[in-house]
């Protein structure tokens, strides 16, 4: 047994013991990760001899493992929990066979809720399902924040996965970012407690051989987009300050510092019009180094956002990297810049041979390289991973989405809804809760389900009340590749869209509940409305439990609701809730009786 090798020793003794004996290439392969998929059966992806391995989606595991040398892996894609247990196991042996058996460190985004975005979450049959994080920060508990933490580390675990890219730390404050939805709310002390109840339901009170690690993103605050744009895309490169409210986005970040968050993902935006450099946070020095390295005093690993440096395409368009304000750099040239800004991993590249020719060329120092190899190492060695990387199938299938998970992930998903209006404009009283039986006429919601509560009906003629489930709007003419998953633009409905909605409304009382990804323009729809509720992510049943009165709705805006889009526009990005007379102002909710 080496030193490396023996758990009794300390773990600082174990990372310099490893090190020394590592070669460069052993070294640059563990400063990238990148995505990696799986089959539905759980064995590792293994394309046909030839295939290009430019796209690490259809790249080969034993290629990336065995050829590349890395060992940091981001899982695209799902299986059933137990053939992802045994996914794991699979890869861990391929890892094992390397000269220094070097475990695999296995990352994911969001699994836990309702939306699916290959760039922000991925929903996973299997596992307990939440509301999105702005319906925790709806109910504003924190202690659920850390119930949810903690059971998704179970189940992570109970898979083998090990660090969580996530909470967003990020605030919406520009209401038409498309990614609002991964965030706290719009205020920063309330997504401050959430962050931090987050990271420790996944790491707990200090990393250990049961945490789950956290990449708290996006440094400083990806919120403030110009024109609420996002920066995977060349339009979104900007973030912008108009209300010089940079340090109120830091809020967030500073509480995941004090919880002791393992890791930092910078943005991929530019900072326009600041005191630092207008270059992608992943490139820059001023805010790795300066801000979040010297002053804050993170010590931990920085993982910059994915795809910085090389050209791909992604169903079948062209996706340029994020390389905002380093466009002019050649592949080399932007890692360097990324090495020398103080990152310690590239997400989403798989190029190794870019740090080994830094450092021989004399770019880039071996005393850099391996000042984050160590950290990288520290880590895998505090989790654990040395001394045993392997999971239990039969295990990791009990677990994951069991009764008691699915059932409090359930009950979070009916206490963030979020109760707008409940009176119809010409009545005395309440619609909600409605009568169990009532005669029921339902849009987006499924029958069987419908049926269990109340007596479902085909015709508003027959109705004695109708539930429609819509969503906020977005601008769909964005459909081509990659851009088809960000609900971006606009926030108000047209004419065309807000039609069949009012027919519904001027022909029976109507409950009308909106998924809020983003806030939504609705000022005709609230009018005409008999009652009008939010969700942030919520089954049929989790709406038709408050609507039907088995569960109280907790919830309150995690932001406003503007009253016009022409509000929306003349706002700044940075600074929430500042549009002129909203329709429903945050932290407004009813509480029904």
């Amino acid at each position: 047994m080496e030193p490396y090798e023996d758990q009794r020793r300390p773990v600082d003794e174990r990372v310099a013991d490893l090190l020394r004996r590592m070669t460069l290439e052993e070294k640059a392969g563990m400063l990238f990760q990148t995505m990696i998929a799986i089959n539905a059966d759980g064995t590792l992806v293994e394309p046909e001899a030839g295939a290009p391995d430019s796209d690490p989606m259809r790249a080969s595991t034993t290629a990336m493992v065995t050829g590349k040398l890395m060992n940091h892996f981001n899982l695209f894609g799902a299986a059933a929990p137990r053939r992802m247990a045994e996914w794991n196991n699979r890869l861990q042996d391929l890892a094992a066979a390397n000269r220094l058996g070097i475990p695999v460190t296995i990352s994911t985004d969001p699994r836990n809720s309702f939306v699916d975005n290959p760039a922000a979450s991925v929903h996973t049959e299997g596992f307990s399902l939440w509301p999105e994080p702005l319906g925790l920060a709806a109910v504003g508990d924190g202690e659920l924040a850390r119930l949810q933490g903690d059971i998704i580390r179970r189940e992570y675990l109970a898979v083998g996965i090990r660090l969580a890219l996530h909470p967003m730390a990020d605030l919406a404050t520009e209401p038409r970012w498309p990614r609002v939805m991964g965030t706290f709310g719009s205020d920063a002390q309330t997504a401050a407690r959430m962050v931090a109840a987050h990271v420790r339901g996944l790491q707990g009170e200090a990393l250990g051989r049961t945490s789950v690690a956290a990449m708290t993103k996006h440094f400083p605050g990806a919120g403030p987009q110009k024109d609420g744009e996002d920066a995977h895309f060349p339009y979104g490169r900007e973030q912008v300050y108009p209300g010089d409210n940079f340090d109120y986005h830091l809020i967030p970040f500073e509480a995941a510092f004090e919880a002791g968050t393992s890791q930092i993902m910078p943005y991929y935006a530019l900072p326009v019009g600041t005191e630092y450099e207008e270059i992608g946070f992943g490139f820059n020095k001023d805010v790795i180094t300066g801000l979040l390295r010297e002053k804050y005093g993170f010590d931990g690993i920085v993982c910059t956002d994915w795809g910085l440096v090389t050209d791909t395409e992604i169903f079948g368009a062209p996706f340029p990297a994020r390389a905002w304000g380093a466009e002019h750099l050649d592949r080399l040239t932007r890692v360097e810049r990324i090495i020398e800004a103080g990152a310690d991993q590239l997400g989403g590249e798989a190029a190794p041979e870019l740090i080994v020719e830094l450092v021989r060329t004399g770019r880039v120092t071996a005393d850099r390289i391996d000042e984050s190899v160590a950290r990288l190492l520290r880590e895998k060695f505090v989790l654990g991973l040395f001394d045993d990387p392997y999971v239990d199938p039969d295990k990791a299938a009990q677990i994951c989405g069991n009764a008691e998970f699915t059932a409090v992930g359930l009950n979070a998903q009916s206490r963030s809804i979020t109760v707008l209006k409940d009176r119809p404009d010409d009545a005395t009283a309440p619609l909600l809760p409605l009568e169990p039986g009532v005669r029921l006429y339902a849009q987006g919601i499924d029958p069987p389900v419908a049926a269990r509560y109340a007596t479902v009906v085909t015709t508003l003629e027959e109705a004695d009340v109708a539930v429609l489930r819509i969503a906020t709007p977005h601008d769909n003419t964005r459909t081509s590749g990659f851009e088809s998953f960000f609900r971006a633009g606009r926030l108000d409905f047209t004419e065309e869209e807000r039609g069949p909605i009012l027919a519904v409304t001027t022909a029976v009382p109507t409950v009308v509940d909106i998924f809020l990804d983003r806030a939504a323009v609705i000022p005709e729809i609230a009018d005409a409305a008999a009652a009008l509720v939010a969700n942030y992510g919520a089954s049929d049943t989790a709406l038709l439990d408050v609507l039907f009165g088995r569960t109280k709705p907790e919830g309150s805006l995690p932001f406003e609701l503007p009253r016009s889009m022409e509000s929306v526009i003349a706002g700044n990005e940075d600074v929430p809730n500042d549009s002129v007379d909203p329709l429903f102002a945050y932290g407004h909710g009813l509480r029904l009786s």
